[in-house]
């Protein structure tokens, strides 16, 4: 009986975990962008990571020719999913430096700025430990946007929060996209999107171009 009851437990412990796995939004699109590592020149890499912001960067090496830049952005991603593949997106790179775009589709999702920030400061612990107690981490703000822009209080928030919590970390820095982003009247500049509103032309991966190579290493 005890076996059996061990048994159950065991099975359902498996299975649940095996639907966790699949469940988790991202697991297969995350898959499909490590699966070509073999090739990946991992030397002296410029790691880019986070949201479809980052993804849809498509031509993201050409605004950096002189760095081993590589793209790992994906979906519509939050901060808490960039921790949880942690291990996937990240640490097999061993980065000499890390950008990270996270905190726009949390703000979506009516995540406060403290939580974002708490879980920004959670993958720096793990960068920390698995990765380098030195290795530079730029955190991009959360862009202004036509499609959000009536939360536009709770960007300017949670930025000036994830500016000051960088502030007080070691190699960490604050890349600032929100204000080259607006117009001298303080609006977003409308022609920097697609359709949708919320994705980027190229007018706008200029604008972000200008503010990375800042702080470039």
């Amino acid at each position: 009986m005890r076996f059996t009851v061990l048994l159950l437990i065991f099975l359902s412990y498996t299975a649940f975990n095996l639907y966790a796995q699949e469940a988790r939004p991202f697991t297969n699109e995350v898959n499909e962008l490590v699966a070509g590592d073999a090739s990946v020149n991992k030397k002296k890499v410029v790691l880019f990571t986070g949201s479809s912001s980052i993804r849809m960067w498509k031509d993201l090496k050409s605004y950096f020719p002189e760095h081993n830049v590589l793209n790992r952005g994906f979906g519509g991603s939050q901060m808490t999913d960039l921790l949880y593949f942690f291990d996937k997106l990240i640490t097999p790179y061993n980065p000499k430096m890390i950008f990270i775009y996270e905190g726009d589709n949390d703000l979506a999702s009516k995540k406060s700025p403290d939580e974002i920030v708490a879980t920004a400061d959670s993958i720096l612990t793990m960068i920390r430990s698995k990765v380098s107690k030195k290795v530079k981490v730029a955190f991009i703000a959360a862009k202004p946007s036509l499609a959000r822009w009536e939360m536009k209080d709770k960007y300017i928030e949670f930025n000036s929060k994830l500016k000051a919590w960088a502030a007080t970390k070691k190699n960490v820095l604050f890349v600032d996209v929100w204000t080259p982003m607006l117009d001298a009247n303080g609006e977003v500049q409308k022609d920097l999107f697609l359709d949708d509103g919320l994705h980027m032309k190229k007018k706008g991966y200029d604008i972000w171009a200008r503010e990375v190579e800042k702080v470039m290493p």
